[in-house]
């Protein structure tokens, strides 16, 4: 068996185009609050509104589907995403772009639940790692070209012909879907579990104290991260002048580190994974914690693109870790995970917007910085979890698990 580089690739746009349409009001910020008249503190709560919802119906959702084969399930979330795309680009009041928001983020869950173990079947025993990591390049992307140049079209031709362009995306993402990824039958546990033992079971996975850890290091480390990112406008702002062309430039420059980053990790993930891990985010830690004086332009460039490239190859490692510690139940476990990211991004947003509210614009870099240490810290005590390196036994001892599960 070889990877489904094809199949793959089309898991990677679709997560493309959910990522830069989750994120894309960071870029647009300023053009959303003048266009729907409000400030843009109210703005910024677009992403925790958003991650509330998901996060709330990611485990009950997750559980009623398990018994949808994963190939029409992965198409019809992307589908019910374009459609909420179409519904925001029309959106006459802000109440209005939040609540179509929100039927995006109602399936937002599901999809990333099983978007891990989805690339996981399509790839060889022992390259579960690499296959995310591919699928993962997307988010990179989205980054790199989704974030920037949408910013640069809502800039030019108005914020809703940005958001226009991700409906337009999400509808040729389904038909690719369609076409190219094979059909996926739910695997023989999940066809005898019933919804409700569905869900309790993966509330039970929760228990499993590798499961837990990972959750917890991902909410700490996803909240420092969105308190800064989703004020990363208004931060460029004052610490170098950047605006406009220079600030989609910026963040342009921010995906692209990512996007070597992600490629690099996805080589060795599947070897050294806590080494990778813990080594991304003590860069992380030292580029923010550099931004919080006004250092001037070149400085914040530097540390930006650091930023970018350590915070963007983290989700391919923490996804890559939940396969492996819970071989037996990747779709609940994936749910949690998708859940604790999801609380993180939304008390991330949250908690930027009551700084930003008070006038400690200039301390959410020290937060965000504060909160990847401790997540650093973790991540080197929890050899369990992450450890330093992997063998192929270990591969082979977590496939045959797998397969004696799905026998």
């Amino acid at each position: 068996m070889h990877l489904n580089r094809p199949a793959l690739t089309v898991l990677g746009v679709s997560a493309f185009f959910f990522v830069t349409a989750e994120t894309l009001p960071v870029g647009l910020l300023p053009q959303i609050a003048h266009g729907l008249k409000v400030d843009e503190a109210s703005v910024g709560l677009l992403l925790t509104s958003y991650a509330v919802v998901a996060g709330l119906s990611t485990i009950p959702l997750t559980a009623l589907t398990m018994r949808v084969p994963r190939h029409l399930l992965i198409a019809v979330t992307v589908a019910i995403f374009a459609v909420s795309q179409g519904l925001a680009t029309f959106a006459p009041t802000f109440l209005t772009l939040v609540l179509a928001r929100l039927v995006c983020a109602l399936v937002h869950g599901v999809f990333w639940s099983v978007l891990a173990p989805v690339a996981a079947r399509l790839a060889p025993p022992g390259q579960s790692g690499k296959a995310t990591a591919l699928v993962f390049i997307g988010n990179s992307l989205a980054i790199v070209l989704g974030v920037p140049l949408g910013t640069a079209l809502g800039q030019w031709l108005g914020w809703r012909v940005a958001v226009g362009a991700m409906a337009v995306g999400g509808v040729l993402s389904v038909l690719a879907l369609l076409r190219v990824l094979p059909a996926l039958a739910p695997l023989p546990h999940d066809l005898a579990a019933r919804p409700g033992e569905s869900l309790r079971s993966a509330v039970r996975v929760f228990g499993n104290r590798k499961v837990a850890l990972l959750c917890g290091i991902t909410t700490v480390m996803v909240v420092g991260h969105f308190a800064a990112y989703t004020y990363l406008a208004p931060l460029a702002l004052r610490d170098g002048g950047l605006q406009g062309i220079s600030l989609s430039a910026l963040l342009l420059g921010f995906g692209a580190a990512g996007l070597v980053s992600n490629f690099l990790i996805g080589r060795h993930i599947d070897r050294r994974p806590g080494v990778l891990l813990s080594g991304v985010l003590a860069t992380m830690v030292v580029a923010v914690a550099l931004l919080a004086p006004r250092l001037g332009a070149v400085p914040t460039w530097i540390c930006t693109l650091l930023w970018g490239g350590a915070f963007t190859a983290i989700p391919a490692c923490l996804q890559a870790t939940v396969l492996r510690v819970a071989p037996r139940a990747r779709d609940a476990a994936s749910a949690l995970y998708v859940v604790a990211f999801q609380v993180g991004i939304g008390s991330g947003a949250f908690a930027g917007e009551r700084f930003v509210r008070a006038g400690w614009l200039g301390w959410l870099p020290v937060l965000t910085a504060s909160l990847a240490l401790v997540a650093c810290v973790a991540v080197v005590f929890a050899r369990q979890v992450f450890p330093a390196r992997l063998t192929a036994e270990d591969h082979h001892r977590a496939e045959a698990e797998l397969a004696g599960m799905s026998a």
